[in-house]
């Protein structure tokens, strides 16, 4: 075998480094996942964009990377001697939040979050029915999924979706975008006069009420 070129050296001294640069990324991709934890936080209380954007900063400030984050949920990385999960929840906690724990209450959190989601934050279907929604996004039967709510939010789940549905009436009436008709259609009511029957049942005045009292 002859002599080495300048040109060989030089390949072979650039292969050399890329060598060493793989190998520590490789030792550094091997420690970063030994040690940090990847995990779901269910999270009480996060029930709106404004809470979710606190939630980012106190997680954040906890040095927990963010993967993925909505309403009453968060899947982030943390490193356990850095930050743990009883440090987390405390932070949390001095914000008015609750890191929950118990599978039952994770799961009537997910539900509520999931109802808020629907009715406030998404095109809402009007021929999408509640309880068909709900049994396909949670694959399990409407009666266990109802008991659950109702065993952890002092209301039955029937309750709440109306209580959502009526405060999203609201806002739409105060954006003055749409007619009652079309609200009424949107919302998945069958008529005019049911909304505003459930509507005043609800809040206690007539939704003429509510617009003139929008004018004052």
């Amino acid at each position: 075998m002859g002599l080495q070129t300048d040109k060989e050296r030089s390949l072979i001294r650039k292969i050399n480094v890329h060598w060493k640069f793989l190998n520590y990324f490789c030792q550094y991709f091997d420690l970063f996942n030994s040690i940090m934890i990847r995990q779901k936080l269910i999270i009480k209380n996060m029930l709106c964009q404004c809470c979710v954007k606190l939630v980012k900063r106190i997680l954040r400030d906890a040095g927990v990377i963010i993967i993925r984050i909505d309403l009453g949920e968060a899947e982030v990385d943390f490193d356990p001697e850095v930050s743990s999960l009883d440090q987390i929840a405390e932070m949390l906690r001095e914000e008015g939040f609750e890191l929950l724990s118990n599978k039952e209450e994770q799961l009537a959190q997910q539900i509520k979050s999931a109802i808020i989601n629907l009715v406030q934050y998404s095109t809402y279907n009007a021929m999408v029915r509640n309880s068909d929604y709900l049994v396909e996004r949670f694959n399990l039967s409407y009666q266990y999924i109802s008991s659950i709510f109702s065993k952890y939010e002092q209301m039955t789940l029937e309750k709440f979706i109306i209580l959502q549905k009526i405060e999203k009436v609201k806002e739409l009436i105060r954006s003055r975008d749409l007619t009652l008709s079309e609200i009424a259609y949107m919302m998945g009511y069958s008529s005019v006069q049911y909304l505003s029957s459930q509507f005043r049942t609800v809040t206690g005045i007539t939704v003429s009420d509510y617009k003139k009292n929008l004018e004052i």
